[in-house]
């Protein structure tokens, strides 16, 4: 496999749900982000992009008929540049990641871009194909999060746990209490209000621009005027005397984030020198109930596969669906929690589900730049039971 390497990374902000970004399509957001990335690489002819996976977990709205494609062709690109979108529902991001590092790995490639969007607050209400001739009546379901048009065999082999269930199981089978779910909380706001106010966010995030004109900058969920006292007031809103609230749990957001992959050949062709290197991704399954602990097994399979041990990981990004699965995560996997999302994550900067995965690789590998560090791990629990992790070395 030959050295596969980070060559630029960047993102938008993370928009709340219907938020100063709402008004953006989703294609339009991944188009700024292709815009953006190509945009710095001046010396660089377009035309040799061998192709942009970007990943999306919904398709259903206006994102549909393959974001990839419909962003190249949106962002100017030349139409010789092919796109394909991914989807492993939170993990879409980094599963275009991952696609793209290993074609590159494998020689099929030497400049690929990778990503993904979501636009939670554009998502549509979908209405299914009615079985009958002629119908009299239409189911309507909602396509911004969780299970919808599921198939009645899924809940007699698995179940049909809401995502908000599954991080109240997690808790209870791992037992992490509301005391150090809040407190995890009120960590990930600090410390992403602290990394903005630092400047560590400024050459990741590229401003956007809305509908009506306005430049969008800045991550719009981050909260540094919360508090123990306000996260404990906070009433569980998925089960009857459970420990999961609003605001121990991530938001629903708007979002895009992209990067560039080169071989060592691509790297001559863009003319700029690398941030990171791509070491190695692995994915794993988990039962459905406690999806939030996927990154558990895909963590040990990525390390086993390296010969890396946690202990030689020096920063880590773990995306926080919730701060329960995201404290079980980090205690299953054994790493020190202080080097477990130093910017904050999730719960403060948002999760729009198809962006994650690229936002957190993009977090990653600039701090790693920044800071001089050497090996680095994204790790993130997918829906319905997976979990997706990646290795980063620095350069």
């Amino acid at each position: 496999m030959q050295p596969v390497y980070i060559a630029a990374a960047r993102r938008t902000p993370i928009g709340k749900l219907r938020g100063a970004l709402s008004g953006i399509r989703p294609d339009d957001l991944a188009a700024d982000v292709i815009r953006d990335l190509v945009a710095g690489l001046p010396g660089f002819d377009p035309a040799e992009i061998d192709d942009v996976y970007w990943g999306n977990a919904n398709g259903a709205g206006e994102e549909n008929r393959n974001v990839a494609r419909m962003a190249v062709l949106l962002a100017g690109l030349p139409d010789s540049v092919p796109g394909a979108s991914t989807n492993r529902l939170c993990a879409s991001g980094m599963e275009a990641f991952t696609v793209a590092a290993r074609t590159i790995g494998a020689g099929e490639a030497d400049v690929v871009l990778a990503g993904g969007v979501e636009s939670m607050s554009r998502a549509p209400f979908v209405v299914p194909r009615p079985d009958e001739a002629l119908p009299h009546k239409m189911e309507m379901a909602d396509t911004r999060l969780g299970w919808r048009l599921v198939n009645p065999k899924m809940k007699e082999l698995h179940g049909l746990l809401a995502m908000g269930e599954t991080a109240e199981e997690v808790a209870n089978r791992y037992d992490v209490g509301r005391e150090r779910q809040d407190a995890f909380a009120l960590r990930s706001h600090r410390l992403a209000a602290a990394a903005w106010d630092a400047g560590h966010f400024d050459a990741e995030v590229l401003a956007v621009t809305s509908p009506a004109g306005d430049s969008v900058g800045r991550d719009e969920c981050i909260r540094p005027d919360t508090s123990l006292e306000k996260l404990a007031g906070l009433k569980p809103v998925f089960r009857k005397g459970g420990s999961v609230t609003a605001g121990n749990s991530s938001p629903m957001n708007d979002g895009a984030a992209g990067l560039v992959l080169a071989s060592e050949a691509g790297l001559a062709k863009l003319g700029v020198e690398p941030l990171a290197r791509y070491v190695a991704g692995a994915s794993a399954g988990v039962h459905p109930d406690v999806m939030g602990i996927g990154p558990i097994p895909a963590v040990g399979r990525v390390l086993t596969r390296t010969g890396w041990k946690i202990a030689d990981v020096e920063t880590a990004e773990l995306n926080e669906a919730f701060a329960a699965q995201a404290l079980a995560v980090t205690d299953g996997i054994g790493i020190d929690p202080e080097l477990v999302n130093p910017s904050g994550g999730a719960i403060a900067l948002g999760h729009p589900l198809g962006c994650s995965g690229a936002r957190i690789v993009t977090t990653l590998v600039h701090r790693m730049r920044r800071e001089g560090l050497r090996r680095g791990l994204a790790a993130m629990c997918v829906g319905v039971g997976q979990g997706t992790a990646v290795l980063i070395e620095g350069i």
